[in-house]
């Protein structure tokens, strides 16, 4: 493996095309059905232009965060391919699709403060995402109360990743607001 920047240059493009290859059946809930390889891309376009994040393997992890939780992607293929370090970070922000949802989503707020500093980067990017989403372009059989129910339960999430990057967190609080006041606008 090459060195230096284009060594991360090159992993970087080996995880978005990965990610996209794993993902290139799936589509996003919103209305709109986008391509789900959108939103890994867009969670570490965030990272890395909003949040100021260069360190490599968090953008990996990024754009891979959903790899392990939605496609048929394994930890020992991530850790073959992409190291350890990208393997542990995806599985810290990974939920267990066993459990039930309210169960996930209990579990989420619960263990949010104890990850890592690059596994909260991650949830922010990922909230600020799902947040924009579910104002913007929400699935057609969601609710308004649903969808604010998603921005509390995120707001929830996010108060466990507080203190690890201050331009993430405004941004996230900056959306959350605007979608707060569009949606109670359409209520």
């Amino acid at each position: 493996m090459a060195d230096g920047v284009a060594g991360d240059l090159a992993l970087l493009l080996r995880a978005a095309t990965f990610s996209a290859d794993r993902h290139r059946d799936q589509r996003r809930k919103g209305s709109d059905a986008s391509p789900y390889i959108n939103h890994p891309l867009a969670v570490a376009d965030i990272l890395a232009n909003v949040g100021g994040v260069t360190d490599v393997t968090t953008l990996v992890a990024a754009l891979l965060h959903d790899t392990i939780e939605d496609t048929s992607a394994s930890p020992e293929e991530l850790e073959a391919l992409f190291g350890r370090d990208v393997r542990l970070l995806v599985e810290e922000v990974t939920d267990d699709k066993s459990l039930e949802k309210a169960e996930r989503k209990r579990l989420q707020i619960e263990h949010t403060p104890a990850l890592s500093a690059a596994a909260r980067q991650i949830k922010l990017g990922d909230k600020i995402c799902n947040v924009r989403d579910v104002v913007e372009n929400p699935p057609s059989d969601w609710e308004l109360t649903r969808r604010l129910a998603y921005l509390d339960w995120a707001a929830e999430v996010v108060a466990g990743c507080r203190g690890v990057n201050e331009a993430l967190e405004r941004l996230f609080d900056q959306v959350l607001s605007k979608g707060r006041q569009a949606l109670e606008e359409e209520a």
